[in-house]
């Protein structure tokens, strides 16, 4: 006699087929909390959610070069041949607006909160007569040649830290240099600084064809044993 269990294998088909699902949705959520911790901790640790270099490195690569922060400063020189001398006094003119608030420029002019600029250029700093100048600025020493004058106007108070000149400077040389060539044409007469793009350059390129005229040009040689003997009479 054979027993029928067909109906206990109905019933207990659903139950082993849900504790199976049950088991695998277990580790698949334990596994996904797994993950999520790591990944936190090795965000963490490695301040990978960090866009910014940090301030310390790990490992330094020798021999990898930083970042180009951006194009060179053109020199006063250069700044100072951009344009025909007559178009940067015009644009030097036009730049000193923001001057004249403390200054004047033209001969005779009073002082105001900064000296007459009148002649300025070529002449002592601090020595314009009748001008109650900084113990800073008197100890500083010098002449306004074309290079002092553009680190004066870039920033005064890096220039000769305690001046009384609140005037925060010029960001760019072009306006520097025209504000100098304007102040050069009232009452002074400095030469203009000549510039030659790619000076340096050009030196080495004539040293290169320096040496390779000195080269001798390969070709066949002849050694002093090789040349025949003139028979002597």
């Amino acid at each position: 006699m054979t027993q029928d269990n067909s109906s206990q294998d109905k019933a207990a088909g659903p139950n082993g087929g849900g504790d199976l699902f049950n088991t695998a949705a277990g580790w698949v959520l334990f596994a996904g909390v797994v993950g999520l911790g790591l990944a936190q901790l090795s965000k963490h640790y490695f301040e990978a959610d960090k866009p910014q270099r940090p301030e310390q490195l790990g490992y330094v690569i020798e021999g990898v070069v930083e970042a180009d922060a951006g194009p060179a400063e053109m020199s006063m020189a250069e700044a100072l041949n951009t344009m025909p001398a007559a178009e940067l006094i015009a644009a030097g003119e036009k730049a000193f607006a923001k001057c004249q608030s403390c200054h004047t420029v033209d001969q005779g002019g009073a002082n105001g909160i900064g000296p007459n600029l009148y002649a300025t250029m070529g002449k002592a700093v601090a020595g314009h007569a009748g001008f109650a100048y900084s113990a800073e600025m008197q100890a500083h020493g010098g002449t306004w040649d074309w290079d002092n004058m553009n680190a004066w106007l870039k920033n005064p108070k890096a220039y000769i830290p305690g001046t009384k000149m609140s005037f925060a400077g010029l960001s760019k040389i072009e306006d520097r240099a025209a504000i100098a060539m304007y102040l050069n044409s009232k009452g002074s007469n400095l030469p203009v600084p000549t510039f030659v793009a790619d000076a340096a350059a050009g030196a080495q390129d004539a040293a290169a064809e320096g040496d390779t005229a000195a080269t001798p040009v390969d070709g066949p040689s002849q050694s002093v044993t090789d040349v025949p003997e003139t028979p002597t009479r």
